[in-house]
C-alpha cells in the first residue's frame, strides 16, 4: 500500500518534530530547516490571535514579550500539548519548505516518540494533515535514530541506541528491522535545563529563565569531571531581595545540577539491558551502544554511560541530526519504508 501511494515526488517531506527543534527534510535537497519549535503569537482585546513568529524568531522572545503577546512550546515531552498552535507551526514550516504558500500536497513521515497513545498518534497526523500533508505517516524515534546513526537495522544482530532528545530519552534495542524492547522516559533536555535552573535558585538566590539554563547546559555542561573547569558569568534576579544579580557558574555546578537526571537515565538503559535476550546481549556486548540526540553532546555522556553499564558508549556523527536523517531515509528508500513505518 505504502509502495503504491509513496511515489518519488519533490515535495515529499521528513520531519522531526521535537520538543525543543523541529527538522525538516525535503526530498531530494536534504534538510531544509531546523528551529526550534516555537510559536509566538499576539492577541488582541477580543482574544483574536495572530503568529507574529516561529522557529528561531519566536525563540528569541521567550521572556521578553508583552502581556498581549504569548511564546508557546506547542510539544512536551516528545508529543502535542497545544494542537492548534502545532497546526500553526507545522503549516509554517511545510510552506517555508516549499519556499511558496501554495503547492502539491506533499507526503509526510513524522518521527514520533515510541509508545505514545492512539490519540497522540491522531492528533500527530491530523496537525499534519490539517497543514498540508497529503499522507503523514509515523516512524518511532528509536528506529529513525538508528538509521540516521547508520546502523545494520535489517540485520539479525543486536544494535542499542539511546536518543538523548528535548523530551524524552528513548532507547530501543533492534534486530531484523524492528524493535524488540524499548523504553521511553520523559527525562531529556528539558528536565536537564530544569534542573539547571532549580539548582541555580537553590545555591546562588538567582532566579534564571530556560533559555539560560539551555546556554549554560551547552557552554559548560558536563556529566563526568573534567581536568579544567569550565567557568561562566551568569545574570538574573536575586530571589531574596529581587535586584539583578551576577554568579559565577562552574561545569561542576552543572554536572551536580544534572546528575539525578542521568541517574534516571541509566537506570532506564540498566532496565533495557536486563530484559534483553542473551542472543542480542551479546551483540550488544560487541557492538557496544551508540548515542544520538542533542543530549548526546554533553561532555563526556559516553564516559559516564559507559562507566555505569560497564559497555562501550559510541556517540554517533552528527547526533543531532540522527533522528532527521533517518526519517528522510525511510521515505527515500521504500523496503525500508515498507518495513519500519506505519499509519493509523
Amino acid at each position: 500500500m505504502i509502495k503504491k501511494i509513496l511515489g518519488f515526488f519533490s515535495s515529499d517531506l521528513a520531519i522531526d518534530l521535537g520538543t525543543a527543534n523541529t527538522l525538516v527534510l525535503l526530498k531530494g535537497s536534504g534538510i531544509v530547516i531546523n528551529e526550534p519549535s516555537v510559536v509566538a503569537v499576539q492577541y488582541d482585546h477580543m482574544g483574536k490571535e495572530k503568529i507574529l513568529a516561529v522557529g528561531q524568531d519566536a525563540k528569541d522572545m521567550v521572556g521578553k514579550t508583552p502581556g498581549n503577546i504569548k511564546s508557546i512550546r506547542p510539544m512536551k515531552d516528545g508529543v502535542i500539548a497545544d494542537f492548534h498552535v502545532t497546526e500553526m507551526m507545522i503549516r509554517y514550516f511545510i510552506e517555508k519548505a516549499h519556499k511558496r504558500k501554495r503547492l502539491f500536497s506533499p507526503r509526510v513521515i513524522i518521527c514520533v516518540p515510541y509508545g505514545i497513545t492512539q490519540v497522540e498518534r491522531k492528533a500527530v497526523k491530523e496537525s499534519a494533515i490539517n497543514a498540508g500533508a497529503r499522507y503523514v505517516y509515523l516512524i518511532e524515534e528509536p528506529m529513525a535514530a538508528a538509521i540516521g546513526a547508520g546502523l545494520p537495522i535489517k540485520e539479525p544482530n543486536g544494535n542499542l541506541i539511546v536518543d538523548i532528545g528535548g523530551g524524552t530519552t528513548e532507547i530501543g534495542v533492534i534486530s531484523l528491522g524492528g524493535l524488540v524492547l524499548c523504553e521511553s522516559i520523559k527525562v531529556a533536555g528539558d528536565k536537564l535545563d530544569q534542573a539547571i535552573i532549580e539548582y541555580v535558585k537553590k545555591n546562588f538566590n538567582l532566579a534564571i529563565g530556560e533559555r539560560i539554563a539551555e546556554d549554560l547546559k551547552i557552554k559548560i555542561g558536563t556529566a563526568v569531571q573534567l581536568d579544567e573547569e569550565l567557568k561562566t558569568k551568569v545574570s538574573g534576579r536575586d530571589v531574596l531581595e529581587g535586584k539583578i544579580i551576577s554568579a559565577d557558574i562552574t561545569s561542576e555546578h552543572i554536572r551536580a545540577a544534572i546528575k539525578d537526571s542521568l541517574e534516571e537515565i541509566v537506570k532506564a538503559l540498566g532496565n533495557i539491558l536486563q530484559k534483553t535476550p542473551p542472543e542480542l546481549a551479546g551483540d550488544i556486548v560487541e557492538n557496544g551502544i551508540v548515542l544520538t540526540g542533542g543530549g548526546a553532546l554533553i561532555r563526556g555522556i559516553d564516559k559516564y554511560l559507559s562507566d555505569a553499564v560497564k559497555l562501550a558508549v559510541y556517540i554517533a556523527d552528527e547526533p543531532l541530526l540522527a533522528v532527521t536523517r533517518g526519517t528522510g531515509k525511510a521515505l527515500e528508500q521504500l523496503d525500508i519504508l515498507q518495513q519500519v513505518a506505519y499509519e493509523d
